[in-house]
C-alpha cells in the first residue's frame, strides 16, 4: 500500500445519520467509519441500540457492539418528547446520508421516511435495509437473519438431501445485506456528484441472499426439462470430487474440476487414475462420484497429517483447504498477514478486542484510522454543538425535559 496518500480518507466530510441496529444496518455504516465518514448514531431510550446487551460484555459493555459500532458518535433521545423529530429534522438537513433497519413503517410513522426527509434535504440519500424490502406484497413483515437463509431458497441448498434444511450459523444475511447497503451508497454519493439529486435506496435481506444463486435460478427455469437444485450434502454428485473429505486429523475440502482434475490422482501417487474410464470425464466421475471419494479417502488416511495432504495437493495446484474452526483462523498467520484478525483499543475492555478486519483493502489507504466506541448519548452535547450550534444551556435543557438521555457505561 502507499503509505504517502493517507491524509484524506475516501468518505471524510461524509456526514451519516445512523438509525440502525443490531446487525444489517451497523454493518453499512461501521464499513463507511472505516474509511472516514462522520457516523452520528441516533438510539432511543432507554436501552439504546438492542445489541449493547450481547455477549461478551465487561462492566455492561459489549464486545460485539463495539465489533459494529466503532467510530460512532451516540445521541440518544426518547421519541415520545415532541421535540425530539423537529431536533432530529435540524440535524438531516445537514447530513448527506441516512441508514435505517427498522421495522416496516416504522420510520414514517415518526415523520423520518424518505418522502418527509427529502423535502427537507432534497440531496438526501437514504438507505432502508428490511428483511423483505419496502415493496412487494411481504414488505409489511418482520424478519431477522434465519428467515431470510429460508425465504431465499439458500437454507433449502443447504444440509444432507435426507435431512432436513440446515441454517448456515452466522448471520449471512445481515452482513450481506450490509455490504450490499455499503456498496450502493458509494454509487448513489457517485450518482449525487453527477446530477446533484439525492435517491431511497431499498436493500432486503431476502433479495441479497436470492442473489446467490449463481445457478441455480437459471437451472430451474430455464432447461427442456424439469429440474429442481437441491442440497448435496458434504459432497456434489455431480461434480466430483467436490465436496468434504476425512483427513487423518480434520477435514478436508477439495474441488478438482476439468482442468484440475489431472493434478489430484498425482498428488495421490495412482497417475493412472487420470485414465481409468470410471473418471474420465466430468460426468464419469460424477456417476462414479462415491468410489472416488472412498480412493480420496483412503489415500488420505495413509498420510501423516492433515497438512502432508494439503502440501500434496498444493504442489500439484489442486484447490483444496482445511475447514477451519473459528478458533483456528483467529491464529492463523494468513488471516494476520491479512490484517483480518484485527484487535481494537477499547478503554474498558483493557487488552482489547479482537474482531474480524476490514474486508476491502485499497491501495491508497495504507493505514485504517483509530476509531473509540462511544456509550450510549454519550456524544449528545458534541454532535448538537457541533452541527447545529446548540449552547450548552440549550442541551441542558433538552436533558432536562427527557429529550435527550445518557448512560455513563455499556
Amino acid at each position: 500500500m502507499n503509505a504517502s496518500t493517507t491524509e484524506r480518507l475516501m468518505l471524510e466530510g461524509i456526514r451519516v445519520i445512523d438509525f440502525t441496529q443490531y446487525v444489517a444496518g451497523p454493518t453499512v455504516t461501521r464499513m463507511m467509519a472505516e474509511l472516514g465518514a462522520e457516523i452520528i448514531k441516533v438510539e432511543q431510550v432507554p436501552k439504546g441500540d438492542p445489541a449493547r446487551g450481547i455477549p461478551v460484555t465487561k462492566n455492561r459493555r459489549s464486545a460485539y457492539y463495539i465489533q459494529h459500532n466503532r467510530g460512532k458518535q451516540s445521541i440518544c433521545v426518547d421519541y415520545s418528547k415532541p421535540e425530539t423529530i423537529p431536533l432530529l429534522h435540524d440535524l438531516i438537513k445537514t447530513a448527506d446520508i441516512v441508514v435505517e433497519n427498522y421495522g416496516p413503517d416504522v420510520m414514517i410513522k415518526r415523520n423520518l421516511g424518505y418522502s418527509a426527509l427529502s423535502e427537507i434535504n432534497p440531496k438526501l440519500i437514504m438507505l432502508s435495509i428490511s428483511a423483505f424490502g419496502r415493496t412487494g406484497p411481504l414488505s409489511d413483515r418482520v424478519g431477522f437473519d434465519l428467515i431470510a437463509q429460508a425465504f431465499s431458497g439458500l437454507m433449502h441448498m443447504t444440509g444432507d438431501p435426507e435431512g432436513p434444511p440446515q441454517f448456515v450459523n452466522m448471520a449471512i444475511a445481515d452482513v450481506n445485506a450490509g455490504v450490499h447497503g455499503f456498496a450502493s451508497l458509494g454509487y448513489a454519493l457517485f450518482y449525487r456528484e453527477r446530477t446533484g439529486r439525492g435517491q431511497f435506496i431499498d436493500v432486503a435481506m431476502v433479495d441479497a441472499l436470492y442473489h446467490f444463486h449463481e445457478a441455480n435460478v437459471e437451472l430451474c427455469t430455464n432447461g427442456k426439462t424439469e429440474f429442481h437444485p437441491n442440497r448435496c450434502g458434504s459432497h456434489n454428485k455431480d461434480l466430483a470430487p467436490y465436496g468434504v473429505f476425512k483427513g487423518p486429523e480434520g477435514w478436508i475440502v477439495i474441488l478438482a474440476g476439468g482442468r484440475q482434475w489431472a493434478g489430484l490422482p498425482r498428488a495421490m501417487g495412482q497417475p493412472e487414475l487420470v485414465d481409468d474410464p470410471r473418471f474420465a470425464d466430468t460426468r464419469s466421475r460424477g456417476k462414479n462420484h462415491q468410489e472416488l471419494i472412498d480412493l480420496v479417502e483412503i489415500w488420505m488416511a495413509k498420510q501423516g497429517s492433515d497438512q502432508a495432504i494439503i502440501d500434496a495437493l498444493t504442489e500439484q495446484r489442486v484447490p483444496c483447504a482445511p475447514v477451519l474452526t473459528v478458533s483456528e483462523t483467529v491464529k492463523h498467520p494468513h488471516f494476520i498477514a491479512r490484517e483480518m484478525v484485527r484487535k481494537v483499543p477499547d478503554e474498558v475492555f483493557g487488552g482489547g478486542v479482537t474482531i474480524p478486519g476490514f474486508p476491502i483493502k485499497y491501495s491508497e489507504i495504507s493505514k485504517l484510522p483509530e476509531l473509540s466506541t462511544s456509550s450510549m448519548g454519550q456524544d449528545n452535547a458534541d454532535v448538537l454543538k457541533t452541527c447545529l450550534g446548540y449552547s450548552d444551556a440549550q442541551v441542558q435543557n433538552l436533558e432536562e425535559k427527557g429529550v435527550l438521555m445518557a448512560r455513563s457505561t455499556g
